[in-house]
């Protein structure tokens, strides 16, 4: 008798190219929570350390993190979840304290399984952009080495923090014309952009383009969107003091997803998108994660849906 042929292996997966995951904040119970986040899809994980590392110890959380992840089984070929990249978002141009959390978040990025640390460019509080450039350089020039050092990158989120070009205390990289001078400042590879269509969408500018031209600067993705009420804007203007935008989940904000991933595809963009929480107005506390979990699912379609292998 002839044996039956063996089973087809299954499929490689697809689309670990472009995962899909979630910020978690790190405090004690973070591995608890990724072990809850895993088994609803996500595939990916931004690990925040808000302001500060205020007394958390990166270096104790990286092995229970891992140790969760490692145990998650990858079933019909899907990628095996990981850390995407760590954050730390307080401003590095005024604070010592959040300079030497980037130097030991660089340091132990590699513990995570992961090669990427973001947060805020930071600013001299009050000035113009360009007044907070010398003091960018004097402080990511060495950040930029260390990194590099040590096979890491650093990506700056683009962030008004309520700021404008002219004054603002957190952020100058919420900009194109900014992320230029940041670059020319510290020049290299190793500095890039922590990107969402929000904030642009935020500062009435089409995101779509502004991916185009950027794409090959961006480390990472946050999964956010905003909605503009564009009857209340014509209505109030922007200083009326009636809400005319909400930062929303990815699928009830304004921006097109689905021309995201054409954009990044085309690119050839490798990375996570990983959703930013904790901000939309419906979809909030008891329906947190029901949002989060919508959002991820419509970020799912708009990459394309299930990997199926070709059969031509």
């Amino acid at each position: 008798m002839i044996p039956a042929p063996p089973p087809p292996a299954p499929p490689k997966h697809r689309h670990d190219d472009k995962r899909i995951g979630t910020v978690v904040p790190a405090h004690e119970r973070t591995a608890e929570v990724v072990r809850g986040l895993l088994g609803l899809g996500f595939e990916s994980f931004q690990v925040s350390f808000g302001r500060s590392l205020a007394g958390l110890d990166p270096a104790a959380l990286a092995p229970r993190l891992l140790e969760v992840l490692a145990a998650w089984p990858a079933e019909g070929g899907a990628p095996p979840p990981r850390v995407s990249c760590l954050g730390i978002y307080g401003n590095p141009l005024t604070s010592p304290e959040t300079v030497a959390d980037w130097e030991r978040l660089i340091d132990v990025a590699a513990d995570f399984g992961c090669r990427l640390v973001c947060g805020f460019a930071g600013r001299v509080p009050g000035r113009p952009v360009p007044e907070s450039l010398p003091r960018f350089a004097e402080v990511f020039r060495p950040l930029a080495s260390r990194a590099a050092d040590r096979g890491v990158r650093l990506a700056f989120e683009n962030c008004d923090k309520r700021g404008d070009w002219n004054a603002g205390d957190w952020n100058i990289a919420h900009a194109p014309r900014a992320w230029e001078m940041m670059f020319e400042a510290v020049p290299g590879e190793v500095l890039g952009l922590e990107w969402e269509p929000c904030h642009q969408v935020a500062s009435l500018v089409d995101p779509i383009p502004q991916l185009r031209l950027w794409a090959h600067r961006i480390w990472h993705v946050h999964g956010k969107d905003a909605s503009v009420s564009w009857d209340t804007l014509r209505t109030h203007g922007i200083r009326g003091g009636v809400p005319w935008m909400h930062h929303r989940f990815p699928g009830c904000g304004d921006t097109d997803w689905t021309r995201v991933f054409t954009e990044l595809r085309l690119a050839g963009w490798r990375g996570s998108i990983d959703i930013e929480g904790f901000h939309d107005p419906v979809f909030r506390d008891r329906l947190e994660t029901t949002g989060q979990v919508a959002a991820l699912e419509h970020l799912v379609r708009c990459r394309g849906g299930r990997y199926v292998p070709n059969v031509f």
